[in-house]
């Protein structure tokens, strides 16, 4: 399955600006805790290991702090968000809402240009080697399908929001990751609820997100717990 930046967006024909490219990269490291949580964050520093100026850097750590993934505190400088056991029920409380939306109003609306797409990134995940695949391609993988069902729902305000929320799951999942059985499991739900927003099946799409959102809080508080 090819892989790309975590969360990226979809390629379009416009350029990708420098700030754009910082904050993608930023981001990925981020999500994937190369960045640890509480990290300072020197834009000097960020700026040189991405071969850039400073200036896009400083504009994609604004754009970062919009989605709380870092903060910045006067005179003490800029951090990556810490991750505190409490966001995850915070988060699973606002996702298990809004997923379950999401994917019954993708299964509604969707063009048969999308279906057509998300059929197509279904076989991407049947041949999806998960037994190998290192953890930034399985999160890679998750937040693929995460995204490409906010889009075919068709509603950007749902949309932003969900990406959001995701990126803070993301960062959640990725502190276990190591301690998590039955992945395979997961890749099969995803498989599933494609499926059903393929199909129209608008109840079963939104009870498979649901289904799936309290697995993964589930899961994870299990793994928090046991550590």
């Amino acid at each position: 399955m090819d892989v790309s930046i975590i969360g990226a967006e979809q390629s379009t024909p416009q350029r990708t600006s420098l700030a754009d490219t910082a904050y993608e990269a930023l981001r990925q490291q981020l999500l994937t805790l190369d960045i640890r949580p509480g990290d300072p964050l020197n834009d000097a520093a960020l700026a040189e290991g991405l071969g850039m100026g400073r200036t896009p850097v400083r504009e994609a750590l604004k754009r970062l702090e919009a989605d709380k993934l870092v903060v910045s505190y006067p005179k003490r400088g800029t951090f990556a968000t810490r991750v505190e056991i409490t966001d995850l029920v915070y988060v699973s409380e606002i996702r298990m809402q809004l997923e379950p939306m999401a994917a019954s109003r993708a299964a509604r609306v969707a063009s048969a240009a999308t279906r057509s797409e998300l059929a197509s990134l279904q076989e991407q995940l049947r041949n999806f080697d998960i037994e190998h695949a290192s953890v930034t391609d399985i999160l890679t993988c998750d937040s693929m399908v995460h995204r490409a069902v906010y889009r075919a729902a068709g509603n950007p305000y749902l949309e932003d929001t969900l990406i959001r929320y995701n990126n803070l799951a993301t960062r959640i999942w990725c502190m276990v990751i190591d301690r998590l059985p039955r992945l395979a499991e997961h890749v099969q739900e995803h498989i599933q609820l494609l499926q059903e927003i393929i199909d129209g099946h608008e109840d079963q799409a939104s009870a498979l997100a649901r289904h799936h959102v309290e697995g993964f809080e589930a899961a994870v508080r299990s793994a928090l717990f046991a550590a």
